[in-house]
C-alpha cells in the first residue's frame, strides 16, 4: 500500500473509532444520574416491551399522576396499545394519544399540546436508549415543560446496535438541521402544533 493510500485508511479508520466511541456515548451509556418526581410520565411509541414497565415503575416509585402512552397500532407497540385498549376512560391516572404522524416529531408535537393542556411544569419521557438522544432534543424543542428522560435497556445484537448507531446519528443531525415546532414562542409553543392530539 503506497503511504498516500495508507494514511487515507489511518484517517478512515481513525474517525470511524472516534464516532463509534462518541455513538456509545450518546445512544448506550445515557442512564440518568438522579430522576425526580415530575407531572407525568410519557412511554414514547415502539419497543413498548421494554419501555413499559419502566414507565409504569417510574409512575409507581414517584407517586407520578399520570401514565400517558403513544398509542399506536403498530407491531412494536402492542403492551402499550393493549393498556390503552383494555383501560376504562376517562381516567385520572391514564392517558393515551395518536400523534398525527407515527414518529418522534409527531409524538413531540402531540405531547407539547398535551402538556400546555394540563399546565404540566414538568415531563419524565421513556423511550430506548438508543434513541434517548434524539427524543430530548425533540421534545424541548415543542415543550416549555422541563423534560426529564429515563431511558429502557434494549437488548440487541451487535449488529443491531451498529445499525441503531448510524439511524441515530442521522437523526440527530436531522433535528439539529431541521428543529420541530422551530416556528413556536416560548409562549405559544403549543398552540402552533395543529388541531387538537387524539387522546383519550
Amino acid at each position: 500500500m503506497s503511504p498516500p493510500a495508507a494514511r487515507i485508511v489511518a484517517w478512515i479508520s481513525g474517525a470511524a473509532l472516534v464516532w463509534l466511541v462518541l455513538a456509545v456515548q450518546l445512544f448506550v451509556n445515557v442512564d440518568p444520574l438522579t430522576v425526580h418526581r415530575t407531572d407525568a410520565v410519557i412511554m414514547l411509541g415502539g419497543a413498548a416491551s421494554e419501555r413499559l414497565p419502566v414507565a409504569q415503575q417510574m409512575q409507581r416509585d414517584y407517586n407520578i399522576p399520570v401514565l400517558v402512552l403513544s398509542h399506536t397500532d403498530t407491531p412494536g407497540n402492542v403492551a402499550a396499545d393493549t393498556a390503552c385498549n383494555s383501560a376504562a376512560f376517562p381516567s385520572i391516572q391514564l392517558l393515551c394519544f395518536q400523534p398525527d404522524e407515527y414518529d418522534t416529531r409527531g409524538e413531540a408535537r402531540a405531547i407539547g399540546k398535551i402538556a400546555r393542556a394540563n399546565g404540566w411544569k414538568s415531563i419524565t419521557v421513556v423511550t430506548s436508549s438508543y434513541h434517548l438522544s434524539r427524543a430530548e432534543r425533540l421534545m424541548e424543542q415543542c415543550t416549555t415543560a422541563d423534560v426529564q428522560m429515563v431511558n429502557s435497556h434494549p437488548q440487541l445484537s451487535a449488529g443491531q446496535w451498529l445499525r441503531r448507531f448510524v439511524i441515530e446519528t442521522g437523526g440527530l443531525l436531522d433535528v439539529s438541521l431541521r428543529p420541530e415546532c422551530a416556528d413556536q414562542t416560548d409562549q405559544s409553543v403549543s398552540d402552533a402544533v395543529g388541531e387538537e392530539p387524539n387522546y383519550r
